[in-house]
């Protein structure tokens, strides 16, 4: 998070812009759309300061720093995950388990998610012992 803190007449400002989902004074939620956009933009060529100006920002209050933090998550998240690493995750995950009773589709869901992680961690360690044993073997020239 920056250290710099938005003032009042900034927040106002940060919050005309459709890109803005939220803004305090210590940070600013971008919408999903800006950062799809941005990636696109970026893919094209443009540097992140002309990005964020042609949408609207103002660069200066915004400040150099935080436009290159932010660049740099976003590429980085999308190199990952593509378009959904993107996404504001925070609503969905809040770090507490849900408290609801799941229906069945969920519970299948779930289960069929949690078996396919565990059927590629079975593969992993199968082939993590098949070269355990493959460096153990003695080599005959």
């Amino acid at each position: 998070m920056s250290k710099k803190l938005f003032t009042s007449l900034e927040q106002k400002q940060l919050k005309k812009n459709p890109y803005v989902k939220q803004v305090s004074n210590k940070a600013i939620t971008y919408t999903d759309a800006f950062k799809e956009h941005f990636i696109q933009a970026y893919g094209q060529g443009k540097r992140p300061r002309e990005i964020f100006q042609e949408a609207g920002f103002d660069v200066d209050s915004l400040g150099i720093k935080r436009i290159q933090t932010a660049s740099l998550r976003w590429r980085t998240a999308y190199e990952k995950k593509g378009i959904i690493g993107l996404a504001d995750a925070r609503k969905q995950a809040s770090g507490r388990p849900s408290t609801r009773a799941l229906s069945p589709e969920e519970q299948i869901a779930r289960l069929e998610a949690k078996l396919e992680w565990l059927e590629v961690e079975n593969e992993f360690l199968k082939k993590l012992e098949w070269l355990e044993r493959q460096a153990k073997k003695p080599k005959f020239k």
